[in-house]
């Protein structure tokens, strides 16, 4: 049986006191997937932790200026990698569903929740 990280076990994650901190909704959501699927057996911690690594070191090599605010994007593009590369979901589906959002995310009003059509 897997286990989540402990708190220790992620120093780099922005946290109050020993909660994680996020400053969107969705940054709490990559945060929960990313766990589930690490619990589902998908992927081991040190997989994850290296993915992640190579995300932000790669998005600092391009200009990245670290300042924190970025690294949730990091965090989803690390998972977005891993999702694709187990095969949990194909590259041709997550763009799809990311078209999808970004319509649906345009369609909506401001302050209103974005919201996915059921597919047929």
């Amino acid at each position: 049986m897997t286990t989540s990280p402990t708190p220790s076990e992620l120093p780099s994650l922005p946290r109050d006191e020993d909660s994680p901190v996020f400053r969107e909704p969705w940054e709490a959501q990559a945060f929960a997937m990313t766990l589930w699927l690490h619990e589902q057996g998908h992927f081991t911690w040190p997989e994850w932790a290296e993915r992640l690594s190579t995300e932000i070191t790669a998005a600092q090599d391009d200009g990245d200026s670290d300042r924190g605010d970025t690294y949730y994007l990091h965090w989803l593009k690390a998972l977005e990698g891993l999702v694709a590369e187990k095969g949990l979901l194909s590259t041709a589906d997550l763009s799809d569903r990311k078209a999808a959002w970004a319509k649906a995310a345009q369609a909506t009003p401001h302050g209103q929740p974005i919201e996915l059509p059921t597919e047929p």
